[in-house]
């Protein structure tokens, strides 16, 4: 791990709502409406207002320069926060690039909703889906790379975020399925297409597969969707 990584898990602090248990295995990946929370208290406006705040200056920071150039004291001067209060928010670097990527593909979400995709089948529209959110951050090839660091530097600490993550690629996918109530073998499926997706970034950022065979890759793993499908039994 990055000294930066080690520095910034050595003065973690506890978050707003830190505390909070991962979700246990097997409840990860099904739709966040059906997951159930501990109650703990929503952030305020300004609050939250804040966070977008500290989300953003995180992002910018990576596109311009990747894992490295995201300190944590160059985020809370970006973001006008003090540097305990952006502690109390992301006890580490890591915390904080993995929930900037969740909030990335949050974005990419909303924009795939305003254009869903187009594919006959539920294999052929979750490929163009993951194809259309590979290619936004191959656009931002730093942001990219400094999101996928974090999501491998994480540990333990960081499973609600990693969870975050998870459940938001899962949303995406179910979407681009038509899904609302999966089975489990559907949810099985979600699972290795989302593995895939993830290893397949790694490939393509490490430069050991080009976007031709990613793509190769994506759609063939979006197979599996077919031999899930209650209706072709």
């Amino acid at each position: 791990m990055p000294a930066e990584a080690k520095a910034d898990s050595k003065n973690a602090r506890p978050a707003p709502g830190a505390g909070t248990p991962a979700v246990p295995s097997g409840t990860a990946h099904t739709r966040p409406h059906s997951i159930s929370h501990p109650a703990s208290p929503p952030l305020t406006e300004r609050q939250e207002a804040r966070r977008r705040r500290i989300l953003h200056a995180s992002a910018q920071l990576a596109s311009r320069g990747g894992f490295d150039a995201v300190q944590m004291r160059e985020v809370a001067e970006s973001s006008q926060v003090a540097l305990g209060t952006l502690y109390r928010y992301f006890p580490s670097k890591v915390h904080l690039l993995v929930a900037t990527m969740q909030d990335q593909l949050e974005h990419m979400h909303g924009t795939l909703r305003k254009k869903p995709p187009a594919g006959d089948t539920a294999a052929e529209r979750v490929a163009e889906t993951l194809m259309r959110a590979f290619r936004a951050l191959q656009r931002e090839p730093h942001l990219a790379d400094a999101m996928v660091r974090a999501l491998t530097f994480a540990d333990r600490s960081v499973s609600p975020e990693v969870d975050q993550v998870s459940r938001q690629t899962t949303v995406i996918i179910l979407d681009a399925m038509g899904l609302d109530d999966p089975t489990p073998a559907q949810l099985s499926a979600v699972r290795v297409i989302e593995h895939t997706w993830h290893s397949a970034l790694i490939t393509w950022l490490s430069g050991r597969a080009s976007i031709a065979q990613v793509k190769i890759d994506i759609e063939t793993v979006c197979r599996l969707i077919d031999l899930t499908d209650p209706d072709d039994r």
